[in-house]
């Protein structure tokens, strides 16, 4: 379970307040999948909490969260990038071998 709260004054989620507290769950259903399940409070904005939840099917896929690479789906090129500059500096300092 994680909770999050201590909001900016305004947060990304529409019509939030500073109050916002969101509860997540995430629960292995079987080998594979996860349960994603959460709940929104702000009792400044909406008079009784609401939740939602999804099924996360499994993937051979590399996923990549959120909050860490902030959006930057370009990381992986970047990186590759970076790896050949590094490969071209090892070949040219012996000598091309």
């Amino acid at each position: 379970m994680v909770e999050t709260t201590n909001f900016i004054d305004r947060p990304a989620l529409f019509l939030a307040s500073r109050n916002l507290k969101v509860t997540e769950r995430f629960t292995r259903v079987n080998a594979d999948d996860l349960l994603y399940a959460f709940t929104v409070e702000d009792p400044t904005v909406w008079s009784a909490p609401w939740s939602g939840e999804y099924l996360w099917p499994g993937t051979p896929a590399k996923v990549y969260e959120y909050a860490c690479h902030e959006g930057n789906y370009a990381m992986g090129n970047i990186l590759r990038g970076a790896r050949l500059l590094e490969d071209e500096t090892r070949s040219a300092a012996s000598g091309g071998q």
